[in-house]
């Protein structure tokens, strides 16, 4: 069998990918709604799946793969450059998420504050976590 070697098929993949930005565009606003059915009937197989990659380390054993070069390689190179057009689009989704935590510790009343260093504090603390944490729990 000819095959060709890894560096000219990666050549290969990375000019066609650079090129079809436009057909990927057009095949995502296409697709919404067989993407909603078809991720949320496949709730079960994905249980599965992580079950079985969480039973083979899959996580522990890909990040030791990539190793830390990669990680910061990445992260400062192509993340840096796409986290302030990621942040700017997701400020609406961020809002409508956060809103109900917000409002959540804005109707909230703590118990009264203590004197510096009473463990009483604590309570004020404790109240907040189960107000942020119902919340979340309630949907």
């Amino acid at each position: 069998m000819r095959v060709k070697d890894a560096a000219a098929s990666a050549a290969k993949f990375k000019t066609r990918a650079m090129a079809a930005g436009g057909d990927y565009a057009a095949g995502v606003k296409a697709s919404g709604q067989d993407w909603a059915a078809n991720a949320a009937a496949a709730g079960d197989n994905y249980a599965a799946g992580v079950t079985a990659a969480i039973g083979r380390q899959a996580f522990t054993k890909g990040v030791m793969a990539s190793g830390p070069e990669k990680f910061v390689r990445n992260a400062s190179g192509i993340g840096a450059q796409r986290y302030p057009q990621g942040v700017g689009n997701a400020e609406g989704d961020w809002q409508k998420g956060a809103a109900p935590y917000l409002d959540t510790l804005r109707n909230l009343t703590p118990p009264p504050r203590r004197p510096k260093g009473d463990p009483g504090n604590y309570a004020r603390v404790q109240a907040v976590g189960e107000a942020l944490r119902a919340r979340k729990l309630a949907g």
